[in-house]
C-alpha cells in the first residue's frame, strides 16, 4: 500500500447521528466546508432518514442501513455533479438527519374560547385541550415544506404552527360533528377520532403524520354546567324532595339577614311553605302507624261449572259431532238420532247405542212416539 493510499484510507468519514434528545426532529450534519470524502461511511439508524441536499436541491435520501457513499448510491447527486465516471475527490453536499420516530406528549389548546350554538343552550362558550403524537412521515417533504436550512430543528419550533392548525380544525370539527354538549365528556374517544380524521390529511401535506391525537377535557361557562347537571337528575330525583329543599336553603339564607323585614316575612313563608309539605308528607306515615280498620274477607271464589257432556253421533254411517244434549235432544225431535244409534264420548271404550248410555236417558225419554198409522 503506497502513502497516498494510506492517508486516503485515514481521510475516510464516518456519518451518523447519536440522537440523545427527545425532542429533535432534524440535525444537520455538520462537515468542514460540507467536503464528504469518496467512499465515506453513512450510518443510519432505525427511526431516522438521511437527506442528502446539493446547492440547495434534494439530492437523495437514504432509509435505515449503513452505506458506501459512491456513485452507485447517490445516483442523483452523482448526475447533478456529471460524474460519469466515478468520483475520487471529495464533494459537498449537506446531509440533514431526519427522525421517523413518534414525537409523544405534544400538548394543545385553544388559547381563545370557541363559540358554539346549541339548539337548547344557545350561544356559549368552550374551551378543550389535549395531546397529540406526531411523526415525520416523508422526510424530504418535511424539509422542503417546514425546516429549510434549520440546522436543528425541534418539536417546539413546529409546536405553535401545528397547534394553531389544531385548533382551527377542532373548531370545525366540533361544529360539524353534532354532537350535544352534554355529551362531549361522555364522547370524547369518538370526538378525538372525528378530529384526528379532519386533521390527517392537513399534515400529510407538510409530510408529518398525526399518529394519535386525544380530546383530555372540554370545559364550558359554569351556569351551562349547571343547568346540564340539572336537567341530568331531573328524571332521578323526586321533584317534591326537591322542592322541598331549595325551600330550605331559600330560608336558611332568608334567616342569614335577620336585619331585613321582607327577609323575615320571605323565611315565614317559606317556613309555613315547608311546614305544610312536611306535614303532607308526615300524614301517610302516621295514617301507617295507626290502627288498621278490619279488614272484611271475601266470599270464596265461584267453582267452576262442570264441563258439558258431548257426545259424537253415527249418521248415516258417518261420525258427526260432537253434540251437547240440548242439541242431541232436538235431534231426536227431528228424527235425526234414536236410542238405537250409535254414541260415543271421551272416557268410553267403544261405540254404544243410545239406549244402553245412562246420560242419554233425558234424551230419548222426552220423545213423543210415532203417531200410529202415520
Amino acid at each position: 500500500m503506497g502513502l497516498f493510499d494510506k492517508l486516503r484510507g485515514e481521510l475516510i468519514d464516518i456519518i451518523e447521528w447519536l440522537d440523545d434528545s427527545n425532542n429533535t426532529m432534524v440535525y444537520r450534519f455538520e462537515r468542514y466546508q460540507n467536503e464528504i470524502k469518496n467512499g465515506a461511511k453513512l450510518t443510519v439508524r432505525e427511526g431516522q432518514a438521511a437527506v442528502f441536499i446539493n446547492e440547495g436541491k434534494i439530492a437523495d435520501v437514504f432509509a435505515p442501513g449503513m452505506y458506501t457513499l459512491s456513485t452507485a448510491n447517490l445516483p442523483i447527486l452523482a448526475t447533478l455533479k456529471g460524474w460519469a465516471h466515478g468520483f475520487n475527490s471529495p464533494f459537498k453536499a449537506e446531509v440533514y438527519f431526519v427522525s421517523t420516530r413518534n414525537m409523544t406528549d405534544q400538548k394543545w389548546g385553544t388559547k381563545n374560547a370557541i363559540t358554539l350554538s346549541d339548539p337548547r343552550f344557545g350561544m356559549l362558550e368552550i374551551r378543550a385541550f389535549g395531546t397529540y403524537v406526531i411523526r415525520v412521515k416523508d422526510a424530504a417533504t418535511f424539509i422542503r415544506e417546514i425546516v429549510g436550512t434549520d440546522g436543528h430543528f425541534t418539536t417546539e419550533e413546529i409546536g405553535e404552527q401545528l397547534r394553531s392548525l389544531i385548533v382551527t380544525r377542532f373548531t370545525d370539527a366540533v361544529g360539524e360533528a353534532g354532537f350535544p354538549v352534554e355529551a362531549f365528556a361522555a364522547k370524547a374517544n369518538e370526538l378525538s377520532e372525528f378530529v384526528h380524521t379532519q386533521i390527517g390529511p392537513e399534515f400529510e401535506q407538510y409530510g408529518v403524520e398525526v399518529t394519535k391525537f386525544l380530546v383530555e377535557n372540554v370545559s364550558m361557562p359554569e351556569e351551562v354546567k349547571k343547568e346540564i347537571f340539572e336537567l341530568s337528575r331531573l328524571n332521578a330525583i323526586d321533584l317534591n324532595k326537591l322542592t322541598q329543599l331549595k325551600a330550605a336553603k331559600a330560608m336558611e339564607a332568608a334567616a342569614a339577614n335577620p336585619s331585613g323585614t321582607a327577609g323575615a316575612g320571605m323565611g315565614m313563608g317559606m317556613g309555613f311553605a315547608m311546614a305544610n309539605q312536611m306535614g303532607q308528607a308526615m300524614m301517610p306515615e302516621q295514617q301507617a302507624g295507626a290502627t288498621p280498620p278490619p279488614v272484611q274477607s271475601a266470599p270464596p271464589p265461584v267453582p267452576p261449572a262442570p264441563p258439558a257432556l258431548a257426545f259424537f253421533a253415527v249418521q248415516n254411517g258417518r261420525q258427526a259431532g260432537p253434540f251437547d244434549l240440548n242439541t242431541l235432544k232436538q235431534m231426536a225431535m227431528a228424527r235425526q238420532i234414536n236410542a238405537d244409534s250409535l254414541f260415543w264420548r271421551e272416557g268410553m271404550a267403544n261405540w254404544t247405542a243410545g239406549s244402553q248410555i245412562p246420560e242419554l236417558a233425558p234424551v230419548f225419554g222426552s220423545v213423543p212416539p210415532s203417531i200410529p198409522g202415520a
